[in-house]
């Protein structure tokens, strides 16, 4: 596609979900691009897959000559250029877009309905903030409908264009950028009042779908009303929709089967707040049938965890074992007094004879959880840090 003919792009933190697939995009669209990012990522094979030359380094480079820096927010302030936002907003404005966001949900709901569109011979552009394995990775560039995931952490999406936006749910999770649960929502009130009417469609107004699906869980049957509510504005007959639908196999990290060590089935989910790790954990009891389910979960920011520790322990309640490792700092420093033993304290308090276990590293922390695995169990690994890390060690623990 021309869009972006003669534009030469510099992307800086290409090796993010979110950058990895913009770029991924322009060049399709038109655009010469390479870019820059301080370690190698999954996304990265995408990128250069696409022809994109990516420089791994631990300080950014000069630009190339005449080129547009397009800068990742984890960098902004570092590096000049304009903010994946505002590029963002310039790629939603050039095609008929879908929106997708919330806090919770939104990766897996954009997933469905970019794979519902591909099924139903649309072509999509999609721009998802995770793998989707059956439709190649996170970003294609196609003819038809471009479904975004506009992320709220960094206000992203209040400065999206839609022609169908979807809010899966709104509930604060990013306690560093928004002082208030209705702060947020306020935010949302306001970016769906500057949509198409009768375009923007509210997860807390839907029911969970009847239709069969191939992912498990409540949370999973919600995502699925979302997709298909946006399908049926964007001209799909629900029924065709509801079969293509049927077909999803999941994201990447959303309980992702890693298969069986040791007669116990590994899953991975990248829940980090509590009403995701609640509908994950609800999940995989829907899997395990009766057997038993433990889960090791790394907490993700020091201000989350202050914040919403003892709601992550109340979640961790429900599974039959737990164990709890440090957190992942990611963007943040260190908050004095604020550690994982916040979650395992409530966890203790509210199941006395719960197996409960604490590690400061993955090491130590797969073994604990291999140590309390059965077979004909789940093993879950749970955080949006780098506890799928975890998993070779867990199967080497458990012999496989």
């Amino acid at each position: 596609m021309p869009e972006l003919d003669g534009r030469r792009l510099w992307f800086v933190g290409i090796g993010g979900a979110g950058l990895s697939g913009y770029a991924v995009v322009a060049k399709a669209w038109g655009a010469e691009v390479s870019g820059w990012d301080r370690n190698e990522t999954p996304y990265l094979a995408h990128v250069r897959a696409a022809g994109i030359l990516v420089t791994v380094s631990p300080e950014p480079p000069e630009p190339p000559r005449r080129a547009e820096p397009v800068v990742s927010t984890a960098y902004a302030g570092r590096v000049a250029g304009r903010r994946r936002a505002e590029f963002l907003a310039e790629l939603v404005g050039l095609r008929r877009s879908i929106v997708v966001s919330g806090a919770h949900g939104k990766t897996t709901t954009a997933a469905m309905i970019a794979y519902c569109l591909d099924a139903l011979g649309d072509d999509p552009t999609f721009l998802v903030g995770g793998e989707v394995p059956q439709l190649g990775g996170n970003a294609r560039a196609g003819s038809g409908w471009l479904v975004v995931e506009g992320d709220e952490s960094d206000g992203t999406v209040f400065e999206l264009p839609a022609d169908i936006a979807v809010v899966t749910n709104v509930e604060l999770d990013h306690h560093a950028t928004f002082a208030s649960a209705a702060e947020l929502e306020e935010r949302f009130e306001e970016w769906a009042a500057g949509l198409p009417a009768g375009r923007v469609i509210w997860g807390r107004d839907l029911e969970p779908v009847e239709v069969e699906l191939a992912v498990p869980g409540e949370h999973n049957r919600m995502n699925a009303a979302c997709a298909l509510a946006a399908l049926e504005l964007a001209g799909f007959e629900r029924t065709a929709a509801a079969e293509a639908l049927a077909g999803f196999r999941g994201a990447g990290r959303r309980l992702e089967d890693h298969e069986v060590a040791g007669g116990v089935r590994l899953l991975d989910d990248y829940a980090h707040h509590p009403a995701e790790l609640s509908a994950a954990i609800a999940a995989a009891h829907e899997l395990a049938g009766g057997g038993r389910l433990v889960v090791l979960f790394q907490p993700h920011l020091y201000s989350r965890t202050l914040h919403l520790g003892r709601e992550l322990g109340e979640a961790l309640a429900a599974a039959d074992a737990a164990v709890v490792t440090e957190i992942y700092a990611a963007r943040e420093e260190p908050v004095a007094g604020v550690s994982a033993r916040l979650i395992v304290d409530r966890l203790l308090e509210l199941r006395p004879g719960m197996g409960v276990g604490w590690a400061p590293g993955l090491d130590d922390a797969a073994r604990l959880a291999a140590m309390l695995a059965r077979p004909g169990g789940i093993l879950l690994t749970a955080g949006a840090g780098n506890v799928d890390e975890a998993l070779p060690l867990v199967r080497r623990e458990l012999g496989a």
